[in-house]
């Protein structure tokens, strides 16, 4: 099998590379970077080379799309959009599956509910609008008869060498007894381990049931428990303290610009939201469950800021 992979030496592209390579495929990696998977072949350059694009892409069995711009704002049009209608125009009728990275972003700040492959779209920022172009882009062409095509909308994806560090900021709050809850108990904690993600990645690449199909990822707790998980592996009391929701709201709409204040009305809602992402699609189609346990996840992240600390 042929596997060429976008994205290939970010935090999801890495180990989806080593998974194939460890099946004994073919796996090509297009990225400007040469710190590439052992085995696996680089095709050097970006979504704008369109020789590149067609021997990268040339006969491949399966696309994995999971390139995109998280930081800069001025590139997220250049890369989610103009990048992947370079890639439609290089893969049309040379590839069998286009399997597509998307965000559960695309169904925009979600407070409370069950959300489900049916819930109507309001992306926000534009990170999420450009990439549900890249979404509609992607489907249009696989209608047309380019390909065929699966998408996987993950939630907060998390692993030991994720980039974001606000994961590994909260146990330093938890460490230092700083951390505090907001409003009602139950607010919910929506993350999925990385290889969790790469399992549902390579169910949607395999699995003739995954044409034509949009799954929703997530795992959940409530933050009550998903925060007793990480005190208890470091060590300490859990959090008890826990303040009525308008009254931080308004400090943090008003000093939120303020270096080193550590609340936004992002994070507010991060850690009031009630929104809970449906899997049952991916499970029941799929036959997908999470290889990797939510509190197996979070001890793991413990361990090694623990590491880190010490160092």
């Amino acid at each position: 099998m042929i596997v060429a992979i976008t994205g290939g030496t970010g935090l999801i592209g890495r180990k989806l590379v080593a998974r194939h390579l460890a099946h004994g495929h073919e796996v090509r990696v297009l990225s400007r970077k040469n710190a590439v998977e052992p085995g696996a072949k680089l095709c050097s350059g970006d979504l704008s080379n369109q020789d590149v694009l067609r021997s990268f892409i040339d006969g491949a069995d399966i696309l994995y799309h999971c390139a995109g711009e998280i930081r800069d704002e001025t590139r997220m049009h250049a890369v989610h959009v103009a990048g992947t209608q370079h890639l439609i125009d290089a893969a049309s009728g040379r590839i069998r599956r286009w399997v597509q990275l998307s965000s559960v972003g695309a169904y925009g700040r979600q407070r409370a509910g069950l959300v489900t492959e049916h819930t109507e779209l309001h992306p926000i920022g534009n990170y999420e609008v450009t990439k549900v172009m890249s979404d509609d882009l992607v489907r249009v062409a696989a209608h047309g008869g380019a390909f065929e095509y699966a998408f996987l909308r993950p939630s907060n994806v998390y692993g030991a060498e994720m980039s974001n560090q606000s994961l590994f900021g909260l146990i330093r709050m938890i460490q230092r007894g700083r951390f505090f809850f907001i409003g009602t108990p139950g607010a919910s904690a929506n993350y999925i381990h990385v290889d969790n993600v790469v399992e549902a990645l390579m169910l949607c690449g395999s699995k003739p049931e995954a044409n034509d199909r949009l799954f929703n990822l997530s795992d959940h707790r409530t933050l009550e428990t998903f925060v007793d998980v990480i005190a208890d592996e470091l060590g300490v009391s859990a959090p008890q303290l826990r303040l009525p929701e308008w009254a931080v709201r308004l400090p943090a709409a008003l000093l939120s610009g303020i270096l080193g204040f550590p609340l936004t009305g992002s994070r507010v809602d991060a850690l009031t939201g009630r929104a809970i992402y449906s899997t049952a699609r991916i499970e029941q189609e799929l036959g997908y469950c999470h290889t990797v346990a939510m509190e197996n996840g979070l001890k793991e992240l413990v361990h090694v800021w623990q590491q880190r600390a010490r160092a």
